[in-house]
């Protein structure tokens, strides 16, 4: 019914930079939050950044000054733009998405399938 297409994720030298995008698609009214978090193999899933339909950001600690998330609301798209990236950033970064569909007047929360960001020192 609704689905959360993550790219942009991949190998890269420490200091460089990547681009996450992830794009809803299916029976959505509309979509309040969206964001991304990460997941290391063990450990709970964490903020990474989150923004509101309209444009408040929130940001990990880790982050600050070197993500930027951003939004599309015309094409239902969330984008973390990471730079100056560490060996400490490498992880699962999974997009989320709080949204009310089509079909009913409730809010419901999805998950994208993870992108793989590693980045080697």
């Amino acid at each position: 019914q609704v689905q959360l297409v993550e790219s942009g994720g991949g190998l890269v030298q420490a200091g460089g930079s990547l681009r996450l995008s992830c794009a809803a698609s299916g029976s959505i009214f509309s979509i309040n939050a969206m964001g991304w978090y990460c997941q290391a193999p063990g450990k709970q899933r964490e903020l990474v950044a989150t923004i509101t339909s309209g444009g408040s950001t929130k940001y990990a600690e880790s982050v600050k000054g070197r993500f930027t998330i951003s939004r599309d609301n015309a094409n239902n798209t969330v984008y973390l733009q990471m730079n100056s990236l560490k060996a400490e950033d490498t992880d699962v970064y999974y997009c989320n998405a709080r949204m009310v569909l089509t079909t009913g007047i409730y809010m419901y929360e999805y998950w994208g399938q993870g992108t793989q960001v590693t980045v080697s020192s």
